[in-house]
């Protein structure tokens, strides 16, 4: 085949492309490499960070509610109480239906002394019903100590609202670095536009 038929021919590249590599773009711009590679930054930030920062703070969630868990079975320990007056009042609700209520209770403590107090019981409770509940080193009513359960969905619940955080915050940085740049553009455009305006309109003027 002659030279004639080929589709380009061949000679010096324009300048500044000597030394660029075959298949890059002579269009793009500084910027448009800028937010390419911020973006490549952010996306191996958010693979390698997001799965560390997410395990970390479970496990530190995890580990501290554990202590709890510990602390709080230690100083709290059931006993059993008798409902004094039927329970009534605003209890927790379950849907549409209460299913805690309070009531006044009464209990025997550790040093054999009878004590009175308010409790949540089950709804409907009656006078004389026997109910159990909890109580501090002081011998006072106290809620039910915080189990392995709620320690370990406090870890996947921090855990989780970590891995939103980092992914919101990597995907607000890329949009703000992309607003950042896309201003920069249209200063750019509007300076060149400035300059190449005039003689642009003067074609028409003759």
């Amino acid at each position: 085949m002659s030279a004639q038929g080929a589709p380009y021919a061949s000679g010096p590249r324009p300048p500044g492309q000597e030394h660029s590599s075959e298949g890059a773009n002579p269009l793009r711009r500084t910027s448009d490499r800028i937010e390419s590679w911020c973006g490549r930054v952010l996306l191996f930030v958010l693979a390698l960070g997001l799965p560390v920062a997410s395990v970390s703070a479970g496990l530190a969630a995890y580990e501290s509610s554990t202590r709890i868990v510990q602390a709080q079975s230690a100083e709290r320990h059931a006993l059993t109480a008798r409902v004094v007056s039927d329970a009534e009042g605003d209890g927790a609700r379950g849907g549409a239906k209460e299913v805690r209520q309070r009531a006044q209770v009464r209990w025997t403590g550790t040093d054999g002394k009878e004590r009175t107090g308010i409790a949540r019981v089950e709804a409907g409770a009656t006078g004389g019903a026997t109910v159990r509940v909890w109580v501090g080193p002081d011998g006072t009513l106290r809620s039910p100590p915080m189990t392995a359960d709620n320690a370990t969905a406090t870890g996947w619940l921090v855990g989780g609202m970590t891995a939103v955080v980092v992914t919101a915050g990597a995907f607000g940085a890329r949009a703000g670095m992309r607003r950042l740049l896309d201003r920069s553009r249209a200063a750019r455009w509007d300076a060149e536009w400035d300059l190449v305006e005039p003689v642009w309109t003067g074609r028409f003027r003759r």
